[in-house]
């Protein structure tokens, strides 16, 4: 076997050990797929293993599980990291009958030799097939059917027909995971390059419903003339669009759209890009349509309020899953905003203060929410849809410019500070204050107030007919 620059490192620091490569880091190389996550089992004391790697590696080393005695040694760059459990039975093949797929139940000796594949996972790699080793592998760890998914989307395999049933069988007892592992199962399947059909196979054999039971009550949630799709269908399609422009800022953007990359590139939370909590925001900005589901006396169904109470529902499933506060508020603010732009269509073509007011209401997802605009509005395809996506995305350009300055320098500072303003007022400073300053910064956005006497002077207008 071939082994990639991390492994062979990892191999290097394990010289003389009774040790062994096993499950992801057999697989993907056999898969031909990057290795910065190596799996090592070893006869003796893991920790005493983790230490020496860190010594070789020059990075730290932490225990990770102390019901597992399993380790972790970085490397000096944190460029990998080598995690080191002990051998689970008197042998390696003992050892590898105890995990979960057999895709993941195959070991290479650290000093070389066979490839140990006592179960077939060879061959189903060849098979592109998802094979659980039976349902004690569920019995074991109520994560494992939820990782099933996780692997689909990450690899392309499929589970075969036992599986399936036995996973089915077993997804009632996923939410009995902690809520650190379902969240980082649901995080890397969210990312994964097959994650709309990770998405329905975990939909299809119950784990969704144990997982994220707010995405299953959006199945026949029907919507009105301007939808094709139900509200569980449309916000698969938003994902799917979403996704889609991932790769097609440009077209979408012109030349905004490196600029547009480097800002969803950039490091978030939890493990995640801004482009890829994205994702997240496609999938949850219209979860609180069930609960605001209305029709009217003409006949026509409304969601009234549904962004605003998505913001608080992405808020309780963050919670839940225990997700940092910082993706909380993102994916949060992106479910209360997603409707801003669609609705300034109709008021084409925009003053300054319109634009002021949309950035300052979107902010700091002014850039993120416009993206995610896009591809909710090219999911909607029902009553009149091409002219109105197409002026949509005419609008998302223009403020898309308006956005990445924003998002650069920030609002504008009115050209005078809160106890200036009082002391040329004589009031003291309170709320007055801060709603003049509020109204000085949007005229100064809209070029009504650049100077210091500007500025002063719509202030004592403002301040004597408020």
């Amino acid at each position: 076997m071939k082994w990639g620059p991390a492994v062979e490192a990892a191999r290097d620091a394990l010289a003389g050990e009774r040790a062994w490569l096993v499950g992801g880091t057999v697989r993907d190389t056999l898969l031909g797929r990057g290795v910065t996550d190596v799996d090592v089992v070893v006869a003796g004391d893991p920790e005493a293993t983790a230490r020496a790697l860190g010594r070789a590696l020059g990075g730290p080393v932490f225990p990770l599980s102390e019901a597992f005695g399993a380790w972790r040694a970085l490397s000096r760059n944190r460029r990998f990291f080598c995690d080191v459990a002990r051998l689970q039975g008197d042998t390696i093949e003992a050892d590898l009958a105890r995990r979960d797929f057999t895709v993941n139940a195959m070991a290479v000796a650290v000093e070389g030799g066979e490839l140990v594949d006592p179960l077939g996972g060879r061959a189903d790699i060849e098979a592109r097939r998802l094979r659980v080793l039976g349902a004690a592998a569920y019995d074991a760890d109520p994560l494992r059917p939820l990782r099933l998914a996780r692997l689909a989307g990450e690899l392309g395999f499929a589970p075969d027909a036992e599986t399936e049933r036995l996973t089915r069988d077993a997804a009632p007892r996923t939410g009995e995971a902690s809520a650190e592992r379902v969240w980082a199962e649901l995080r890397r399947l969210v990312v994964s390059d097959g994650v709309l059909e990770a998405l329905g196979l975990a939909d299809r054999l119950g784990l969704l419903e144990a997982v994220l039971p707010e995405l299953t009550a959006l199945h026949g949630v029907e919507q009105s003339q301007y939808h094709h799709l139900d509200v569980y269908e449309h916000t698969m399609e938003v994902l799917g669009r979403q996704i889609e422009l991932e790769s097609r800022l440009d077209e979408l953007f012109g030349e905004l759209g490196p600029q547009v990359a480097a800002v969803l590139d950039e490091p978030l939370a939890d493990e995640l890009t801004r482009g890829q909590a994205l994702r997240l925001g496609a999938l949850l900005h219209d979860v609180a349509k069930p609960a605001t589901r209305g029709v009217r006396p003409d006949g026509r169904i409304t969601f009234i309020g549904h962004d605003a109470l998505g913001d608080e529902m992405v808020g309780t499933i963050c919670r839940r899953l225990r997700t940092s506060e910082r993706l909380r508020t993102f994916v949060g603010a992106l479910a209360r905003h997603h409707l801003v732009l669609g609705f300034l269509v109709h008021n084409r073509p925009l003053s300054r203060r319109d634009v002021y007011r949309y950035l300052k209401h979107t902010s700091p997802v002014e850039v993120e929410v416009t993206v995610l605009s896009c591809a909710d509005r090219l999911a909607t395809r029902g009553k009149n849809a091409e002219a109105a996506i197409a002026s949509h995305l005419e609008l998302a350009r223009e403020l898309m410019a308006e956005a990445l300055d924003w998002r650069a320098a920030g609002p504008p500072r009115p050209p005078l500070r809160g106890d200036e303003l009082a002391a040329e007022l004589g009031i003291e400073p309170g709320a007055e204050i801060g709603e003049l300053l509020a109204r000085l910064e949007e005229a100064a956005y809209a070029g009504e107030a650049r100077s210091r006497e500007e500025a002063l002077e719509l202030a004592r207008r403002l301040h004597r007919e408020p």
